[in-house]
């Protein structure tokens, strides 16, 4: 089979694709032909050398979400045959054209959801679902939503506006259109943010920070309580000012609730889809942090 490897830290170009043995699925595991797999923020972190509590061994694979159709079942599985089209959340191997993943966290694809928009919600599903609850985020709420028109964002956004909150999201001027899309009020994010924020008139009860830098500072500074503002990119300022460190964990069950959403056409995710052959470009762009939704590879 087809991976994506790096035999050493780096930019994009370290990147290769290679031959590997195909996997074969252990006792309660299915294998699946991956037809996309999701690029991720974590996947350039890792690449770069910059998750240290990652172990690595050169050659390194990478990926971790996948969305495809199950094309052998290990022993004991139940529920899941050949054929089923499924997502789900893989470590560092789902960029390969077969991943093998437990049974218990395969999440059935909807029919009305094509592969490249499954895998694509795949992180950013469960992390913004698990984000939301962690941080108590419902009716009455305003929500400051730190970039905003990325993939973690734009799921984010959907799901508290589904919970009757107001969101404000940071992005740049060319993404303000696409943020009012999604039914957030849209501000531009760097110096002037705080000032942008109070001419809204809103008064910011709860924020998530999916960028880093400024971003808990500002939150607090627009009033917002330490406890209801939430990072989840690690920003070393949380300590200071006391905000959460979010851990929003992997959850199939969150994952298919944001999947029925989106197959009901309530969460949409915007994919740019990219042939397999070209992942150096996928990771360049979203090492650019100027997409908006997701970057997916086709393997198909």
């Amino acid at each position: 089979m087809r991976a994506a490897t790096f035999d050493r830290f780096g930019p994009p170009d370290v990147l290769r694709i290679i031959e590997l043995p195909d996997p074969e699925p252990g006792a309660g595991q299915v294998r699946v032909r991956v037809h996309a797999a999701g690029v991720q923020p974590f996947d350039v972190k890792f690449r770069t050398g910059r998750m240290t509590r990652v172990e690595t061994a050169f050659p390194q694979r990478i990926g971790q979400e996948y969305a495809g159709v199950i094309d052998q079942v290990g022993a004991g599985v139940t529920g899941l045959e050949v054929g089923a089209a499924v997502l789900g959340s893989s470590m560092l191997d789902a960029c390969a054209d077969y991943v093998v993943a437990d049974a218990a966290t395969v999440v059935p694809k909807p029919a009305e959801l094509g592969f490249p928009v499954a895998a694509g919600l795949v992180a950013a599903a469960q992390t913004a679902s698990g984000t939301l609850q962690e941080l108590g985020v419902g009716s009455g709420d305003v929500l400051l939503m730190h970039a905003g028109a990325g993939s973690v964002g734009t799921v984010a956004t959907q799901l508290a506006r589904l919970a009757g909150a107001t969101v404000i999201g940071t992005a740049s001027p060319a993404n303000h259109d696409y943020l009012r899309e999604l039914g957030a009020i849209p501000v531009t994010y760097g110096d002037g943010l705080v000032d942008a924020v109070r001419a809204l008139g809103e008064r910011v009860t709860v924020a998530i920070d999916a960028v880093g830098g400024q971003a808990i500072k500002q939150s607090v500074e627009l009033g917002v309580a330490p406890e209801r503002v939430g990072t989840i990119v690690g920003n070393p300022s949380a300590q200071q000012y006391g905000a959460r460190m979010v851990r929003a964990g992997r959850s199939p069950t969150r994952l298919a609730g944001v999947i029925a959403l989106a197959a009901r056409g309530e969460v949409v995710m915007p994919v740019q889809v990219y042939p397999f052959a070209q992942i150096v470009a996928a990771h360049t762009l979203v090492e650019s942090g100027h997409g908006r939704g997701k970057v997916v590879l086709s393997l198909e």
